[in-house]
């Protein structure tokens, strides 16, 4: 029972980086209905990018490198946002009359060059690079359970973000916006809403949260590597499927039934079968729920 618990405690903990970048694959596509597959290749880029940030500013061993760590961290998630959007502008919004599936194609393509233009960077490459700074680990005890501080705080800021968004598409005037985008794009027009606008803000925030994951990833695992998105982003993805792709609710609770199931099936058969279980997971979900958790059937328009 004890092992469990704790599986369960870590589960809890892998489920906060799932459900922040499958946020990012749900607002999208509950936008766009594009599943926008270079996602996880953001929450590289940010990673690579807060390690230069910090390593350029000198993260010491002292109390305040938790704070330069913090607006590192916001800095990274406009970075990120803003690449997110530039995506959108460059890309996907000429492209947004196209067939879904050149869309899909146009987002593995741009995946790509984000995957291997990390690679020919000078001081980035091929290799995994050490984080500047890592949490301590130091923490506290939950029966014969020990948990780091670090992951404490990673689920709380996780949730709090979750929240943010939550409360922002739920509870204001812009929230209001993306849902009547989400329903129908041209009688939001006709409205007066500014569409593009919409799409953009939307990207600038699922870009925005992923480097916030992308920061935590590096300070509490310490070391990153170009091929990070591909792996993360696919569990992103399987998350987001898991709760109900487009709900946002559901990609929080599909991201901490994976990070629960991951680290129940690593703590049974190991860590090589993680992917397994995760897609092993999903497999069965989709048999008994096509939609997902909280996901609904939507008629296809003809």
């Amino acid at each position: 029972m004890s092992l469990l618990l704790n599986e369960i405690g870590n589960g809890i903990f892998l489920g906060a980086f799932f459900g922040l970048v499958a946020l990012g694959y749900s607002m999208v596509y509950g936008i766009l209905r594009l599943i926008n597959f270079a996602h996880g290749d953001f929450y590289m880029v940010a990673a690579f990018v807060s390690f230069t940030i910090l390593g350029a500013v000198g993260v010491g061993h002292s109390h305040n490198q938790w704070w330069t760590v913090v607006w590192v961290g916001v800095v990274v998630m406009v970075i990120t946002g803003g690449l997110a959007m530039l995506a959108n502008q460059l890309i996907y919004r000429p492209m947004r009359r196209a067939a879904i599936l050149s869309l899909m194609i146009a987002a593995i393509g741009l995946s790509q060059v984000l995957e291997n233009g990390v690679l020919v960077t000078p001081r980035w490459g091929a290799t995994y690079l050490v984080f500047p700074v890592t949490t301590p680990p130091s923490g506290f005890s939950l029966g014969s359970n020990h948990y780091t501080w670090g992951q404490l705080v990673i689920v709380l800021v996780s949730g709090l973000l979750a929240l943010g968004v939550y409360f922002l598409v739920g509870r204001t005037l812009l929230g209001k916006a993306m849902r009547a985008v989400s329903e129908d794009r041209i009688a939001a027009t006709l409205m007066g809403i500014n569409v593009d606008l919409v799409i953009a803000i939307v990207f600038f925030i699922g870009g925005a949260l992923a480097g916030a994951a992308a920061v935590m990833t590096g300070v509490y695992y310490g070391q990153i590597n170009y091929l990070m998105g591909f792996t993360v982003g696919l569990e992103a993805f399987t998350a987001a499927v898991l709760g109900g792709i487009g709900n946002i609710g559901g990609a929080v609770l599909g991201g901490l039934i994976l990070g629960i199931v991951q680290s129940i099936g690593t703590g049974i058969f190991g860590a090589e079968w993680a992917l397994v279980v995760a897609f092993g997971a999903l497999v069965l979900m989709l048999w008994f729920r096509p939609t997902g958790l909280l996901g609904e059937r939507v008629a296809r328009r003809m």
